[in-house]
């Protein structure tokens, strides 16, 4: 396995440019507000897929989504949750690599205590003038840093730390 697409916040749209931009990941990654169960099988049919739910995730699919999750790679395991507000374990203590979240919509990464904590964004529905984004991990690198796309471009984007 050697690269991790990231996704969050589809609210019901998932997007052909999304799809593109994930599509040859070893694995996917989609952190809540998923919206439609529809997305979930578009999104497996691309890779592996681990999926939490979200607030916005009703209904009878969606509460056989998890609230957190933790992706298993070759490379470290991957905690994921909707929110990371919510985080109740030290995921450095726990052994995780790195942290995946989503709900604030807004794309960006940090490292505390050796651990990177990164939200991808929101492929969905355009809100608050933010981006519409996904990320990849590439897990063959010694320190694991996400890149970020912009969806309706292809291109890839600075975030800050």
């Amino acid at each position: 396995m050697a690269t991790v697409g990231l996704i969050s916040d589809t609210h019901g749209l998932l997007r052909q440019e999304a799809r593109e931009l994930l599509r040859g990941s070893d694995l996917i990654i989609h952190a809540g507000d998923v919206g439609r169960e529809e997305i979930l099988a578009e999104l497996s049919a691309l890779a592996p897929l681990v999926a939490v739910r979200g607030n916005v995730d009703r209904g009878p699919w969606a509460s056989a989504l998890p609230m957190t999750g933790v992706a298993e790679t070759a490379s470290g395991p991957i905690y994921v949750l909707h929110d990371v507000n919510e985080l109740d374990l030290n995921p450095s203590v726990a052994g995780f690599r790195a942290v995946v979240s989503g709900h604030s919509h807004k794309p960006g990464q940090k490292r505390v205590a050796g651990v990177l904590y990164v939200n991808p964004g929101s492929a969905g529905p355009r809100r608050f003038q933010l981006p519409i984004t996904v990320a990849r991990i590439d897990l063959g690198e010694t320190t694991w840093w996400a890149t970020f796309f912009d969806v309706m471009t292809g291109n890839v984007i600075p975030v800050p730390e």
